[in-house]
């Protein structure tokens, strides 16, 4: 027998597995760029659908507008959308309007905002629907108020996309509590407004819907994340609308965008049905609050979100109706307030505008005393120094103006999030070509890179609005908007004197 030779069998058995694992890596090469291609190609196709979606309600707008208007011959838009909130639901309860031509009207105006701002993701056209409901049925605060609504705020059959090619094709099944409060107060919801790309973003742009503009420069961001909003009302597309809050993302578009806007304590309006990316958040709330053209119209809005319905819909939240006689007051107030929180140092613009309402606040009557920013982490310490040092309110700066694309800040509006202190903002004046021109000697807090895009961020401002923060304890949303009135009003007597 021939002798065994191992060696031999392992020769002739030896294998080149170079091709082999060329062509493997090739293989799963080719695999991987398939399936990435696939997926972008489902991503296109979602991203153009939703695209579709939005463009058809823009021309059932435009074609229910028209419709209208053919109806209606005498119609005119711009005595209706020229009026304020109050002024409006004045005329709409005593019959002198009517819902329909209101809603047309708001309808007509916000497919032109909408045209220059890019700050719709969705008409709402069930809002003609609901016009037959409240016919039937005449009562509520906001009867017959057009409404608008941020992209993340659930409406049964419209996606709630938070700006994410993920969330896209999955329609809410039900309305969120607030929509169902608005709607059983007489409101109309009528638009979705846009929003940024995951929602934590000082901008409003995303990969599906693209850049919202700011009504006041088109150069501008309109701020985030309820940037919609904020461009949308500040454009006069809408009297009033509901954002979310969790770092300044009502309070910041409301001051880029030169109006109003409130964030109450989290979980004084109910979040049930608001759409987030981030699940599980427990650390820092997310706040519901309204945006619009003054104070008077956010006080209006909590009056009625804040109601019997809210509370049996939603029993997490506590059952405080809005104290209207502490919003009403007129006694004087202890004011507190600070000038810089530490951290950046307020563009020349902010910081006249902070010290112009300080005076007129004194010059009122009201005690005004100066104190250090609140560094403090805690929340109980923070409340405690805040009793040591009896304070009724705190007036603080607000980030402005509005930015150029691209940048960002987080001071002055976060920290009351950590706290879950009501706060609001309230334009107070316009950048002047002297603010602009003080932007070459900003040095900053820290004089660091940080300080220094700060003032990229806030250059070529002028004319731009300004605003400040009224801030008051928790639970105390009545006494924080009480405060914003009082600052508005001012402002506004101030103007009036000057004028003459």
């Amino acid at each position: 027998m021939a002798r065994f030779n191992v060696q031999q069998l392992v020769l002739d058995l030896h294998i080149n597995w170079t091709p082999v694992i060329a062509a493997t890596v090739c293989g799963t090469g080719a695999l991987y760029l398939f399936l990435k291609w696939r997926n972008n190609q489902e991503i296109q196709k979602k991203i153009l659908n939703a695209r579709k979606r939005r463009d058809a309600s823009l021309l059932q707008a435009e074609q229910a507008v028209q419709q209208f208007k053919m109806q209606n011959p005498d119609f005119e838009s711009s005595s209706i959308v020229s009026l304020s909130l109050p002024e409006l639901t004045g005329k709409l309860k005593d019959g002198s309007l009517q819902p329909d031509a209101v809603l047309y009207a708001l309808m007509e105006k916000a497919l032109e905002v909408n045209k220059n701002l890019n700050c719709s993701t969705e008409f709402l056209m069930e809002s003609v629907a609901q016009l037959e409901d409240i016919k039937t049925q005449k009562k509520g605060l906001l009867y017959g108020v057009p409404i608008s609504i941020k992209d993340n705020v659930s409406y049964e059959g419209h996606d709630t996309s938070c700006g994410v090619v993920s969330k896209l094709g999955q329609p809410a099944l039900v309305d969120s509590v607030v929509v169902k409060v608005l709607k059983k107060q007489g409101a109309i919801p009528f638009i979705k407004t846009n929003i940024p790309q995951g929602l934590l973003n000082y901008d409003c742009s995303n990969p599906i819907y693209g850049q919202t503009l700011n009504p006041c420069n088109l150069q501008k961001s309109p701020g985030g994340s309820s940037g919609g909003e904020g461009a949308l009302i500040g454009g006069g597309g809408s009297f009033l609308g509901i954002g979310t809050d969790i770092a300044g993302s009502i309070r910041i578009p409301a001051s880029f965008c030169g109006i109003c806007g409130f964030k109450p304590t989290a979980k004084r309006i109910s979040a049930r049905g608001i759409s987030s990316c981030i699940k599980g958040q427990n650390s820092v709330l997310p706040s519901l609050g309204p945006l619009a053209w003054d104070v008077e119209s956010l006080a209006l809005c909590m009056q009625a979100l804040l109601c019997q319905d809210m509370f049996s819909l939603d029993p997490t939240v506590p059952p405080i109706p809005f104290n209207q006689e502490v919003y009403e007051s007129s006694e004087p107030l202890r004011i507190g307030y600070y000038e810089n929180d530490g951290y950046l140092q307020p563009s020349p613009s902010m910081a006249r505008a902070f010290r112009e309402t300080k005076d007129l606040l004194e010059r009122a009557g009201h005690t005004v005393h100066r104190h250090t920013a609140l560094t403090v982490g805690y929340i109980q310490e923070v409340i405690a120094e805040w009793r040591r040092l009896n304070v009724d309110v705190l007036l603080c700066p607000m980030l402005g103006p509005a930015y150029n694309f691209t940048y960002c800040a987080l001071s002055y509006t976060s920290l009351y999030n950590l706290l879950n202190f009501p706060a609001g903002v309230v334009p107070v004046s316009t950048v002047t070509e002297e603010d602009e021109a003080q932007l070459s000697q900003y040095t900053g807090v820290h004089g660091d890179m940080w300080d220094k895009l700060f003032v990229k961020a806030v250059k070529g401002g002028v004319g731009l609005p300004v605003t400040v923060q009224c801030v008051s304890l928790p639970w105390q949303d009545e006494m924080c908007l009480r405060f914003m009135r009082e600052v508005e009003q001012l402002t506004a007597k101030n103007k009036l004197t000057r004028k003459y």
